[in-house]
């Protein structure tokens, strides 16, 4: 048995971009039903969506037989739920409110077994087919991705930093806690905010890093790719079901 290659990585390695989709509705059938839309990429949120390990583990079976490729964003820049999720065979991992050098060192050591890192050993778990995959564990940081999130003040000051840690592939603007700590809670579309996250994907890109960022604005996605932004996620699926659902009931009934 093969360890699996990461495309994404690969992609992304080679400039290709990648367009995604941000999935926290925590079913397999809905994962199923969008890994089969031809997304590059697509986001089994844990952070801000009900996702349990359990859950994503099921989300991952959903779309195994798709080329879209699953990223997966744990709660928190966590050890434990990180070795978690990589035992289950996350290969991508989209860590969450990192604010500093030392963070982002953590987040790569978390994914790594020692002597460069501290991520735990287990023999049979599903990242290594249940053992199946022969020199999983020497080979296994080769499929692994880092994508680490910035988010905030602090890390914006320490974006450089951040980008310049090896094993981090690349850097996510996290646009709705920005434009909070920019003072502009819930108005992504600020000028403020819109500037701040320009800037912050040209330097992104000066560092050398893949840039990425979730909008459902066609018009942004279109300005950020411009800018140099990798890869970027182009809605969610909350975002499509609700908002087709709104205007599907709003040609039917009357406005209340």
């Amino acid at each position: 048995m093969q360890l699996p290659e990461n495309r994404f990585k690969r992609a992304l390695a080679a400039h290709e971009q990648q367009i995604g989709l941000w999935s926290s509705l925590a079913s397999p059938l809905s994962v199923e039903l969008l890994a089969g839309a031809g997304f590059d990429w697509l986001v089994l949120d844990m952070e801000h969506a009900p996702n349990e390990l359990p859950m994503v583990v099921s989300q991952l079976q959903a779309m195994a037989a798709y080329p879209t490729h699953p990223v997966v964003r744990p709660p928190w820049n966590d050890m434990v739920a990180i070795k978690r999720l990589l035992d289950a065979g996350v290969q991508t991992l989209l860590i969450p409110y990192v604010e500093t050098e030392a963070q982002a060192r953590d987040a790569v050591a978390f994914t790594r077994y020692p002597p460069q890192g501290v991520r735990g050993y287990a023999s049979g778990a599903r990242g290594s087919g249940y053992g199946r995959i022969a020199d999983y564990a020497k080979h296994c940081a080769d499929e692994l991705c880092v994508l680490v999130q910035v988010e905030s003040r602090l890390g914006l000051e320490n974006l450089e930093r951040i980008a310049a840690v090896e094993g981090v592939d690349g850097v996510f603007v996290g646009p709705g806690d920005l434009a909070a700590a920019l003072g502009h809670a819930g108005d992504i579309a600020h000028p403020e905010v819109q500037a701040t996250i320009e800037q912050t994907i040209e330097r992104i890109v000066a560092a050398g890093k893949p840039a990425g960022i979730l909008t459902p604005n066609e018009t942004f996605a279109r300005r950020y790719i411009e800018l140099g932004c990798l890869f970027t996620a182009v809605g969610s699926d909350i975002g499509i079901l609700g908002r087709g659902a709104d205007a599907l009931a709003a040609r039917f009934k009357p406005a209340r």
